[in-house]
């Protein structure tokens, strides 16, 4: 005998509802679901946060490839680029930010390469105005050296490599702020540079891991050098896009402010019982 629980549950007009007419029923269900949810998504990562994967090793030790990171995008107002899935490239926005706020320097950004249409992660070095020189791999910001501390020597399994490197940790500091970063053997093509100004409206951007990262230190994104200063923008390329180093990055290129590594895929591998650093739910 049904019990009469059954017989609410049950829907005589299921009953009568070919296959074909379940299926389009739940089609439409998931679609009101979609609707809803997809806007608040988007209105989420375009004003908030988004997560963005690491692709590179250029911010080692800070970040490692497969890092999963919180990026702010209130951080410094909103432009173009500020929209998910990089649609402000392709949508007829004006150029310019609203609610603009510049970076601070050690802050480590999101942008969009300003010759290709990657989108990337470096450090804030040098903020309008700076004079940023490369000098025996010390930085120079306006003729003094920023602030650096040696702290150790570790062999560590680069990503997607079978031999171990060496690397030198150094601490760099400025206003409060500090970072680690990777130096390896000195004479790289970055560790001594021309001297750099940086313009009005962009900055100068270095990435953690010294010798595996195509900067603004690399003049093959700059205008060429006059009496051995870099000081200009918006000249024709001497390279392909592609090839070209980030130069100085405009401000409405920004996408926001990396803070938190939220997860990693990343497996550690130092040489020797050296435990790795916590690498989920990690601010920067």
């Amino acid at each position: 005998m049904a019990r009469d629980g059954d017989k609410a549950d049950s829907n005589p007009e299921d009953e009568d509802l070919t296959f074909a007419d379940k299926v389009k029923r739940e089609l439409h269900e998931w679609g009101v679901t979609l609707a809803v949810f997809v806007p608040i998504f988007l209105l989420f990562s375009g004003l908030f946060y988004e997560q963005r994967v690491i692709p590179s090793e250029s911010m080692v030790p800070t970040l490692q490839v497969s890092d999963r990171v919180a990026v702010a995008k209130f951080a410094y107002g909103y432009d173009r680029y500020s929209l998910p899935f990089s649609l402000g490239r392709y949508l007829p926005i004006p150029a310019g930010r609203i609610f603009a706020r510049d970076p601070k320097r050690g802050d480590v950004v999101v942008f969009e390469h300003p010759h290709t249409a990657r989108v990337m992660i470096k450090r804030v070095i040098g903020l309008p105005g700076d004079r940023v020189q490369m000098i025996g791999e010390t930085v120079y910001i306006n003729d003094e050296p920023l602030d650096s501390e040696f702290i150790r020597t570790v062999r560590y399994l680069p990503h997607g490599r079978t031999r171990p490197v060496t690397a030198y940790e150094w601490r760099e500091s400025d206003g409060g702020k500090s970072w680690i970063t990777n130096r390896q053997e000195k004479g790289d093509a970055g560790d001594n540079t021309v001297l750099f100004v940086v313009p009005a409206g962009h900055i100068f951007l270095m990435g953690d891991n010294r010798d595996n990262s195509l900067d603004s230190r690399f003049l093959s994104g700059h205008c060429p050098p006059v009496d051995g200063v870099v000081d200009r923008v918006g000249c024709p390329l001497s390279v392909r896009a592609t090839d070209a180093s980030v130069g100085f990055v405009p401000m409405d290129h920004l996408v926001g402010r990396a803070e938190t590594v939220i997860l990693s895929l990343y497996r550690c591998k130092l040489e020797g019982d050296e435990p790795c650093k916590k690498r989920v739910w990690r601010g920067l």
